[in-house]
């Protein structure tokens, strides 16, 4: 171990800075669809069909499976789900 403090785990996984934003962010959508579809009570099928995407991808999305997800696709989820998304960049 050489002792690194790492902002973030992405920062500390990721040598690429704008590949660990890009995770920083993905992760940050990924978790707040996951909250609002258990505040919701959606099963996996439900939230498939209000989304307008598979179930299998639903799963994927509940289970962190961050690779599988642009940023892109993320923001077209979180807005089918009926949220909204602001962006803030600070130097």
């Amino acid at each position: 171990m050489n002792g690194e403090i790492f902002e973030s785990v992405w920062d500390a996984i990721e040598d690429d800075p704008a590949e660990a934003e890009n995770l920083k962010l993905r992760s940050s959508l990924m978790m707040a669809l996951e909250k609002h579809i258990k505040a919701q009570g959606w099963s996996q099928t439900e939230t498939a069909r209000r989304l307008g995407v598979t179930q299998p991808r639903i799963s994927d999305l509940m289970r962190g499976k961050i690779h599988l997800f642009s940023l892109d696709t993320l923001v077209n989820l979180v807005v089918a789900a009926g949220l909204h998304v602001e962006m803030h960049v600070a130097a």
